[in-house]
C-alpha cells in the first residue's frame, strides 16, 4: 500500500507540472499579444501619417483624435512613454501623461475626449467601445483594473462605482504631451 505522503507527493508535483505549463502559455500569449499590438500601433501611426499628408497644415489634433461611435481612436504614442508593465507614479504637479505607459495614456486621453464633448464620466465598457474591443468581461476588467490604478495613484476620479473622470489638477494639464 502507497504512503500518504507518496501520494501528496505525486499529486503535488503533478500540480507543479501544470502550474509550469499554464505560465508558458501565459508567456507565449504575452509574447503574442505584445507583437499584435505593436501591428497595431504601426498601423494606427501609418493611418496618422496619411491623415498628415492628405491634409497639409490641418491641425493634427482632429476628430479622428476622439473617440467616435464607428471608429477607432488614434493611440497616443510618444517617444518618451513609460513602456508597458512599469509602474504608474503617483500624480504630482508637473508630471506629464508620458511618464504612463501608453496604455494608461490612451484611457486618459479617452476621458479627456469625453469631458471635452461634455460626456461625463465613462464606464470601463464604454472604454472598451472606444479602444475598439471587444467588451466581453476580461477586457473590460483589464481597463477597470487600469483604471482603479489610476485612482490609485491620483490621476483619476470614480465619481460613482465604475465611473470615471480625470483628476480636476490632471485635467488641466491638457494631456501633458
Amino acid at each position: 500500500m502507497p504512503s500518504v505522503v507518496g501520494l501528496l507527493e505525486q499529486r503535488e508535483l503533478t500540480a507543479r507540472r501544470r502550474v509550469d505549463e499554464l505560465r508558458q502559455e501565459a508567456d507565449r500569449i504575452h509574447a503574442e499579444l505584445d507583437v499584435a499590438e505593436q501591428e497595431w500601433n504601426e498601423w494606427v501611426i501609418a493611418r496618422s501619417r496619411v491623415g498628415e499628408v492628405l491634409a497639409p497644415g490641418a491641425d493634427t489634433s482632429t476628430s479622428e483624435d476622439q473617440c467616435q461611435p464607428g471608429g477607432q481612436p488614434l493611440r497616443p504614442e510618444s517617444a518618451d512613454a513609460a513602456k508597458p508593465k512599469s509602474v504608474v507614479p503617483m500624480w504630482r504637479a508637473g508630471l506629464s501623461w508620458a511618464a504612463l505607459s501608453v496604455d494608461y495614456q490612451r484611457i486618459l486621453q479617452a476621458l479627456a475626449d469625453g469631458s471635452r464633448l461634455g460626456q461625463g464620466p465613462l464606464t470601463c465598457q464604454k472604454m472598451a467601445a472606444c479602444f475598439g474591443l471587444d467588451p466581453v468581461p476580461g477586457k473590460v476588467e483589464a481597463l477597470r483594473s487600469k483604471a482603479k490604478r489610476l485612482v490609485a495613484r491620483g490621476w483619476l476620479v470614480e465619481s460613482a462605482p465604475g465611473r470615471f473622470t480625470l483628476a480636476k489638477d490632471v485635467a488641466g494639464q491638457g494631456g501633458g504631451s
